[in-house]
């Protein structure tokens, strides 16, 4: 299993894009906009591979010089539920340390609320609907 840092633009990227959109967007009835994409250019994309294949993914980006968000974290299917997604987590919770950021942020889906949990995460704000499903602000300090 290899974790990496995604170039905007690569076939690497592509295979994310792809990946956020089956697990992510098309079961709301949702694609990505040429905007969303674009936009992306200015934030970490993480993804863990296993040979060629993208396994799971997930995005940081800034909201201010001391926190970054956690985004579009995806896990493959058969592979939900078999650690893959607390090494990403802890890939991206250091990648984000690294670069000197004090806390990590996320929107998460109500389903996914004891994942980060058992990561130390804790939920911040009340439930909110976004892309028609419950969430939670979640955050962690690193």
């Amino acid at each position: 299993m290899a974790l990496k840092i995604i170039d905007h633009g690569s076939s690497d990227y592509q295979k994310m894009v792809e990946l956020r959109l089956q697990l992510l967007r098309k079961p709301l009835g949702l694609g990505f906009t040429s905007e969303e994409l674009e936009k992306e250019k200015a934030d970490i994309l993480l993804g863990c591979f296993e040979d060629d294949q993208l396994e799971a993914c997930c995005i940081l980006t800034e909201t201010d010089p001391s926190t970054v968000r956690l985004r579009q974290m995806a896990v493959g299917a058969p592979l939900q539920g078999k650690g893959i997604g607390r090494v990403l987590m802890s890939f991206a919770e250091n990648i984000a340390r690294d670069r000197k950021y004090q806390r990590l942020t996320m929107h998460a889906r109500k389903s996914a609320v004891g994942f980060y949990e058992k990561s130390g995460y804790r939920i911040c704000s009340d439930e909110f609907t976004e892309v028609t499903i419950p969430h939670y602000v979640m955050e962690k300090n690193l």
